[in-house]
């Protein structure tokens, strides 16, 4: 079974949770980071979109 869920709307929850739970630290700040990277869709949105796409596939392979 596949499932699929837009980047910008995963980091959009991840973001509000952190700020709503006074989350600090450095995985709240790459949350964070991402969310606005994706939101923004900068000039290195290619480079950062294929890490986190193969950051993504290295995870699922995991899984099998």
């Amino acid at each position: 079974m596949n499932f699929e869920i837009s980047a910008v709307l995963l980091f959009a929850v991840a973001s509000a949770f952190a700020v709503k739970t006074k989350a600090a630290g450095g995985a709240a700040a790459t949350v964070l980071f991402l969310f606005g990277f994706f939101a923004a869709g900068t000039g290195a949105y290619e480079p950062i979109t294929n890490l986190v796409k193969s950051t993504a596939t290295f995870v699922s392979d995991i899984a099998d």
